[in-house]
């Protein structure tokens, strides 16, 4: 799941359309002066990792995204606008032109460079480094031949494709056309690095100094402030030597929760000054509590049960649409979560283009005769388990879906805690025995592409449930491919058809921005990527 991506808590989700504005401005508290100087607390989970190519959870993306500056943003539109890049041009979708913008300089100093990107791109693409976002550089022409299975050696140490110009400037070409190349320059994985960052930034293939990410050299607004505290917090000041618009606040510390409910009594308290996401077991009081504190925005999240494909037990299509029939959405949705969340039918969010509605069709609706008649016929277990995150505020939910597959379907079903969402992500991949598995999923960049790639085609860098489709493969590089976005979406809509005759992923709800502020902030805005803009929070004096 910038990562936007994969997602720690329980999204709470939509009302979101279309056209709506990516933000939800707060109220109540937005008296008084703006001290400039002023540091604010922002609850996160435990980051897996901090480092640009490895980072594919919401809790490391909030806090990559005050360390560094992306080559492009979004604007309301959801269209893509330059901010380290001075301009960024094609005239075929294959070979990209990127120009930096001058004066614009690492946190140790270093000027940022074509040479910044470039290494930095390298070091993620090559397979052996085993960066979980090198997945997002296959477009690039040359990405086979960095890339080896096995931990082999792959036949080349850089990507073919990136080539500097000098060194404010260099080229991009892709294997194939991709006109949403630009869109997604604006993902974490496209962040520079220092030449600090790296053993030796003359070595081919690079290695990256294994303390790096405990303290990354960025070229954003905010600095690291001493060192990643691991299960505690991460502090960045303001860099006051940044190039791009400043933020209107001294410094931000992202402090770790292991526990929703005791963030949330923290916020209460005034000892936090943003929770992200309240609470599940909090909604029904989180207006009283906080009155015009409490606030909602739009979001592209997108929470699923993940099937262990891998699992004999879940190999069969049949018993996975069954365990899907027998889930009553709507009634979790309006109890468990106080209507605040939308039931998902489809594979991808309604704040893209190329959504429809119910594209699972038959295996989304709950159908508890046909689910139970489904899942004997076809030998599905006995017992199952959901594997979820605690620091998540997840269990309420969980254990409603529980009782529901012990009730639809006759089987015994519990719910499984892991304390980090983190440690849940290094499970899965290792193919440990966790069962189904909660996923929560919010867009790298805005495209249907985004919310099919990474997390179903082979290989994809969020791909944790081992499935693999080559028809759904081709047609996701068809798409990339098309001419135009009504072409492109076209294709991806055939790929999702797949997705809903296999459903290796039960799309359950869709999410928007719940979240609350104490009174020491002002100005509170998230964005559809489930990151708190801190560029327009404010301390109040």
């Amino acid at each position: 799941m910038q990562v936007r991506r994969l997602a720690a808590w329980a999204a709470l989700p939509l009302a979101v359309t279309l056209g709506l504005s990516a933000c939800g401005k707060s109220g109540g508290s937005d008296s008084g002066s703006a001290n400039p100087n002023g540091v604010v607390s922002i609850g996160i989970a435990e980051p897996q990792f901090l480092s640009p190519s490895n980072t594919s959870e919401t809790s490391g993306s909030q806090v990559l995204a005050a360390l560094f500056a992306p080559l492009v943003d979004f604007d309301e539109a959801n269209k893509p606008f330059e901010v380290a890049a001075q301009e960024i041009s094609t005239t075929d979708n294959k070979t990209w032109t990127i120009k930096l913008k001058d004066g614009w300089t690492f946190h140790n100093g270093e000027p940022v460079t074509a040479d910044s990107y470039i290494n930095a791109w390298n070091y993620a693409a090559y397979s052996p480094n085993k960066q979980n976002n090198a997945y997002f550089f296959d477009k690039v022409e040359g990405f086979k031949d960095v890339t080896a299975e096995n931990a082999a050696t792959p036949k080349a140490t850089t990507l073919s494709g990136l080539k500097k110009v000098d060194e404010k400037t260099f080229t991009v070409t892709l294997a194939a056309p991709f006109s949403e190349f630009k869109s997604m320059l604006g993902y974490t994985a496209f962040y520079p690095l220092p030449n600090a960052a790296f053993e030796d930034p003359a070595a081919s293939p690079l290695v990256v100094k294994k303390d790096f990410q405990d303290a990354p050299i960025g070229n954003g607004a905010f600095k690291i402030k001493g060192a990643w505290q691991h299960d505690a917090q991460v502090e960045v000041e303001k860099y006051d030597a940044f190039a791009g618009t400043k933020p209107t606040i001294g410094g931000a510390v992202f402090k770790i929760y292991q526990n929703s409910q005791a963030e949330y009594a923290d916020l209460q308290a005034n000892n936090l000054d943003v929770v992200k996401q309240i609470p599940t077991e909090s909604l029904s009081t989180a207006p009283g509590d906080l009155g015009d504190r409490y606030q909602t925005s739009p979001a592209s999240t997108l929470q699923v049960l993940a099937f262990p494909t891998f699992d004999k037990r879940f190999e069969k299509p049949e018993v996975r649409k069954a365990i899907s029939m027998a889930i009553d959405r709507e009634e979790i949705a309006n109890k468990v979560f106080q209507g605040s969340q939308k039931a998902a039918y489809s594979f991808v969010s309604p704040v893209v283009a190329g959504y429809r509605d119910k594209t699972c069709g038959a295996a989304c609706e709950f159908n508890p005769t046909e689910a139970k008649k489904q899942y004997e016929a076809n030998d599905g277990p006995k017992t199952i388990n959901i594997t979820y995150n605690t620091d998540g505020g997840h269990q309420q939910w969980v254990d409603a879906t529980c009782n529901q597959l012990k009730a639809n379907l006759g089987v015994e079903c519990v719910g499984t805690p892991e304390p980090k969402f983190a440690d849940l992500l290094t499970k899965a991949k290792a193919k440990k025995e966790i069962g189904m598995f909660r996923m929560g999923w919010v867009m790298d960049y805005p495209s249907m592409e985004n919310y099919l790639g990474p997390l179903y085609s082979t290989g994809g860098s969020s791909n944790y449930y081992g499935y693999s489709k080559p028809e759904f493969d081709n047609l996701l590089k068809e798409g990339s491919a098309a001419a135009t976005q009504d072409e492109a979406i076209k294709k991806y809509q055939e790929a999702e058809d797949i997705l809903a005759q296999d459903m290796p992923v039960l799309p359950l709800r869709f999410g928007q921005n719940v979240f609350g502020h104490s009174t020491n902030v002002k100005d509170v805005q998230m964005d559809l990527f489930n990151r708190v803009d801190l560029n327009k929070i404010q301390m109040v004096s």
